[in-house]
């Protein structure tokens, strides 16, 4: 080629404009995130002065209404959702409320020799590949034995929601 020859006719790009488009949250997505979750007693998570946290959309680890609140929100995006009462972990199931023998606590790898209600006690599943939590309800003797009365349910559940989020990537 010729001097001031180029590949490319530089005419054809005349009133075009180059733009790229920010990624917006899909249900599936990777995500790179600063999030709140609060109740009417306050803050349950709060990773706005710690760490962000990464997860992926879709393997429960939010519940799916606060799932769907992320969907279609671009990265840079600041948001803040309220959840109505019941709407984000749904409402309180009296089954999740289960009296534990003392026995039982040790046996599940538990050891903590004095429980006080409100405190949170983390059990592992019996295959040992994932854990719970459950709230120390009361001690007692229920059923005729030192034992302890057990709330599985989300500390949330059945209360409204304060979810605030800070989307940092997605992938």
């Amino acid at each position: 080629m010729g001097r001031g020859a180029s590949f490319y006719n530089t005419a054809q790009f005349i009133g075009t404009f180059m733009t790229t488009a920010l990624a917006r949250i899909q249900p599936d997505s990777f995500l790179t995130l600063h999030y709140r979750l609060s109740g009417p007693g306050g803050d349950l998570i709060n990773t706005f002065s710690d760490s962000p946290s990464t997860l992926t959309l879709g393997n429960g680890e939010l519940s799916p209404a606060v799932e769907e609140c992320l969907h279609g929100l671009q990265e840079g995006t600041r948001a803040t959702f309220e959840l109505p009462a019941g709407v984000a972990f749904g409402e309180p199931n009296p089954a999740l409320r289960q009296w534990v023998a003392a026995r039982q606590l040790r046996e599940m790898g538990v050891t903590a020799v004095v429980y006080n209600p409100g405190e949170v006690v983390k059990f592992f599943n019996p295959e040992g590949t994932g854990s719970f939590a459950g709230v120390v309800v009361q001690v007692g003797t229920e059923p005729g034995e030192r034992s302890v009365l057990f709330d599985f349910n989300h500390p949330l559940a059945g209360q409204s929601v304060t979810f605030e989020v800070q989307v940092i990537g997605i992938l």
